[in-house]
């Protein structure tokens, strides 16, 4: 299948399908392969805007999060471009909730749509995380997005990034991601 014939329901099979969940938080080089070898161009057809008619149901917008925020992580992991496109997974992530698409998809799915709030370096999009999750009843990723608010509360920014992003840590930083504390990624 081309990727000029992949339709949102593509994306949420593939992502959820049990060999590929079952990788979500352990990915392995082969999978981050597959990941760019397969979907790099929808990624880029997300990026430059060209698949905003997916935004108007529950399942276009899930699939878009997880298209521009999940996808990048995989494909380019280490490089600046793995937060390309991290702030249009977070409008798309804002703009579903505002219309209650998130209301309309199942609870096991949530996930991937709050994810890029979770992976955002602003208080009030960490805040609406942790709302976002403890209201859906997912514990355990509420407690990661309480742990991922709390990092960006206190420096601002994810410190684990700064290497990759080619920003200079603060000695503060620095101790933290020394520590037993440190949280890389």
């Amino acid at each position: 299948m081309s990727t000029s014939d992949l339709k949102p329901e593509d994306i949420i099979d593939f992502w959820y399908s049990s060999d590929i969940s079952i990788q979500w938080f352990n990915s392995t080089q082969t999978l981050d392969l597959r990941i760019l070898n397969e979907y790099e161009s929808i990624w880029q057809q997300a990026r430059d805007g060209k698949l905003e008619a997916w935004q108007f149901s529950p399942e276009g917008c899930l699939a878009l999060a997880i298209i521009l925020d999940q996808f990048p992580l995989n494909m380019f992991r280490g490089k600046p471009e793995s937060f390309s496109t991290e702030s249009n997974a977070i409008e798309v992530s804002k703009w579903a909730i505002s219309r209650n698409f998130d209301q309309q998809l199942p609870v096991d799915q949530l996930a991937f749509l709050y994810m890029p709030l979770m992976h955002s370096e602003n208080t009030d999009d960490q805040n609406l995380s942790v709302m976002k999750f403890e209201a859906a009843g997912l514990e355990n990723n509420a407690r990661f997005a309480r742990h991922h608010r709390e990092i960006v509360k206190r420096f601002g920014r994810f410190p684990h990034r700064n290497e990759i992003l080619g920003r200079e840590s603060t000695q503060e930083e620095i101790d933290r991601l020394a520590s037993d504390e440190a949280f890389k990624g």
